[in-house]
């Protein structure tokens, strides 16, 4: 239980009698008890527990951590109450404080109240959301970044080299009576293609970034019996699809997530796709088409011991809408009835990358997991910090890309440097926004809004 604010002593006070005094940034260990000797010997006037008597008013054990402003989360006067997790309990220490004056936080109150008092930017909040969420180790890490400042820091050269273009060209309208020189126009665009420039690369970081914030649905399509389920089970690393070896055994889509390269995966494993013997598989090989019209990445699947057939074809052809990976399955069978080995893992085919594999032996797996974390971007990506992982940040970037496009189209026509500055601050508040330095309330309440309560 977390209390915040200038009467955080007053409220915790009397529900603690702890072994040493309360010292900022040291943990006490105690006892949780009734604030007043009073309610300890009646109770709880009208329920059950006013029969049941009480030690001293003792409720629980407790270690109570003080953390004395500004050195806290919120810059306030903060106070932990750590207790045995019984939910009976915490109720009731909710209850012994609100009855003493405090109330409950809101949704991501006290984040919110860290950002407005400066102890954090805006980038660093929105950072506690994500590391909340996260449902990878690598997506942990990269919240951790976040909070940590990546985002910020690598915006900060970025803006310095904007407000310095800004400041140089005001001086010059300030002062031109004073023989302050005038930036030439070709310095003028040099240095807005310093901003640009990297500004873009961020931008397009975000093609990455979203993957790793939201992760990505890989739909396995093929034929019946080439090893889709089996495959799939290899992935999901038990056996989550039925596999049998009739044809046509999956007639629904069979979904699990999984981490691959720390990135979420989606994985649908589809109905064989073929002319429908009955209705309900008809019903299937329709979801399946479905499924690989939405997916964010396609895994053809081919059976390697008989070869590609018309149907493999077509059913690729249909695919190559979307990013595909080939996967040239059963490799072992291939093996034993042919006598000669299988060409290298990886090999290009099908004007796409193949994988071959085996479902059953475990052959090629890690090969193909690579080649998926490949189609993402993670070999570049997951060694980049302070990359865009947020929708509100990449709409941003691009209205100040945007606003330093029109500056660039400005200077080439001459236009006075009173208007192209208009262009140069359209330019600095979609990146002051990022960070929290111009952001208006209600977008404020709609970021904290979605956080839990408590954080």
């Amino acid at each position: 239980m977390r209390i915040a604010g200038p009467e955080a002593r007053r409220i915790a006070g009397p529900m603690l009698r702890l072994n040493h005094e309360l010292e900022p940034g040291r943990a006490v260990f105690g006892e949780l008890i009734e604030p007043c000797s009073e309610a300890a010997e009646l109770g709880s006037a009208g329920t059950d527990e006013a029969s049941v008597p009480t030690q001293s008013g003792r409720i629980d054990e407790v270690v109570v951590t003080y953390f004395g402003k500004p050195h806290s989360y919120t810059t306030d006067d903060v106070i932990e109450i750590s207790a045995h997790g019984s939910p009976v309990v915490l109720r009731h220490i909710v209850e012994i404080c609100v009855a003493a004056g405090a109330r409950l936080a809101e949704p991501g109150e006290f984040t919110m109240r860290a950002f407005l008092n400066g102890r954090i930017d805006l980038t660093q909040a929105e950072a506690v959301r994500d590391l909340i969420e996260s449902q990878t180790l690598y997506q942990a890490k990269v919240a951790a970044q976040q909070l940590d400042g990546s985002l910020s820091r690598r915006l900060l050269p970025i803006k310095q080299r904007l407000v310095e273009l800004i400041a140089v060209l005001e001086a010059g309208i300030d002062f031109a009576e004073d023989d302050v020189s005038v930036m030439p126009d070709q310095k003028i665009l040099e240095h807005i293609a310093a901003v640009l420039q990297p500004l873009e690369e961020l931008s397009a970081s975000f093609a990455y970034g979203k993957i790793v914030h939201e992760g990505l649905t890989l739909a396995i399509v093929g034929r019946p019996n080439v090893g889709k389920s089996s495959l799939f089970n290899r992935l999901v690393e038990r056996e989550r699809a039925i596999v049998t070896a009739t044809p046509g055994t999956t007639r629904d889509l069979v979904t699990e997530t999984v981490a691959i390269g720390g990135i979420p995966v989606r994985l649908v494993d589809t109905a064989g796709i073929r002319h429908a013997l009955d209705e309900a598989e008809s019903i299937g090989i329709r979801k399946s088409m479905e499924a690989l019209a939405d997916a964010d990445l396609v895994l053809v699947v081919f059976d390697a011991s008989e070869g590609p057939s018309k149907e493999d074809e077509e059913l690729l052809g249909q695919a190559q809408r979307r990013s595909v990976i080939v996967v040239e399955n059963k490799c072992d069978l291939n093996r034993q009835r042919s006598k000669i080995p299988t060409a290298p893992k990886g090999r290009e085919k099908w004007g796409t990358q193949t994988v071959l594999t085996s479902a059953v032996t475990g052959e090629g797996i890690p090969e193909l997991r690579a080649e998926i974390l490949n189609h993402v971007g993670g070999d570049t990506g997951m060694q980049e910090t302070g990359f865009l992982t947020n929708v509100r940040h990449s709409g941003l970037i691009k209205d100040s890309l945007a606003a330093l496009g029109a500056a660039q189209t400005a200077v080439s026509n001459k236009v006075p440097h009173e208007m192209l500055l208009l262009d140069l601050y359209n330019a600095l508040r979609p990146l002051d926004a990022i960070t929290g330095a111009t952001t208006t309330d209600d977008i404020l309440n709609l970021i904290f809004s979605t956080f839990c309560i408590g954080k």
